[in-house]
């Protein structure tokens, strides 16, 4: 993936260093050069940018004055020649700020910071997306979609499965491996084994019981640990 860049700053050489810098780094992309803040404005309406290199000192309009303005900014790094305002930036959830004159090596260890804020925004998504997505469930000739984040936990009955969520109770016929293979493992862990518990419903754990609320469920020996390990995540 390459992050889209937009440059904004009124000093044309300083323009030149940072395209220069962008053009060695495979992962990033030039959107767009502005030499002032309202043209940078208008620019984000129309277009999709990752990053903003912004200069603070601009006529008109200055850098922190411009993020003040954006209601959903991209990530942004400052670049100044001025040291003074760098406390003050990290109010507006910069990424990092850089003094001129740019050094490469500098750049790059701004870019490194983006790219693990990127990086991570990324997994998150994935990971709600995977905790959002519904299974299905099938208990007599019905079949209901359920969503993982309602799930408070999963029983052993027999050859069936208790699907408690909090309103209701579903049972199912199909294995403890085949339902804990549709959970999230981030979510999910198997505490005995009749037992699989979503970690948001804990409500404490005491010794070898874990709460569910009102609910009281054992903690089998051997499975202790995917307990202590989802609750550390």
């Amino acid at each position: 993936m390459k992050i889209k860049c937009l440059i904004v700053d009124d000093e044309v050489l300083a323009q030149n260093v940072i395209e220069k810098y962008i053009d060695s780094i495979p992962t990033l992309k030039l959107a767009g050069k502005c030499d002032n803040a309202i043209d940078a404005i208008s620019f984000l309406h129309d277009n999709d940018v990752d990053l903003i290199f912004l200069d603070l000192n601009m006529p008109e309009l200055n850098g922190l004055d411009m993020l003040k303005t954006l209601r959903e900014p991209p990530k942004v790094i400052l670049t100044t020649a001025y040291s003074e305002y760098a406390l003050e930036s990290y109010e507006y959830g910069v990424v990092d700020y850089l003094l001129k004159p740019i050094k490469l090596e500098r750049f790059i260890k701004a870019i490194n910071k983006v790219v693990d804020l990127i990086d991570r925004s990324i997994e998150m998504s994935e990971k709600d997306k995977q905790e959002n997505r519904s299974i299905f469930i099938k208990e007599d000739n019905t079949t209901h979609a359920i969503s993982p984040a309602t799930i408070k936990y999963v029983e052993a009955f027999g050859n069936y499965l208790k699907i408690h969520i909090p309103d209701r109770t579903y049972i199912t016929r199909q294995t403890m491996q085949n339902m804990t293979s549709q959970l999230p493992d981030t979510t999910f862990c198997r505490i005995h084994k009749s037992y699989v518990i979503n970690r948001n419903f804990i409500s404490k754990v005491s010794g070898n019981i874990v709460y569910l609320e009102e609910i009281e469920l054992p903690v089998g020996s051997t499975y202790k640990s995917n307990l202590l390990k989802v609750m550390d995540g």
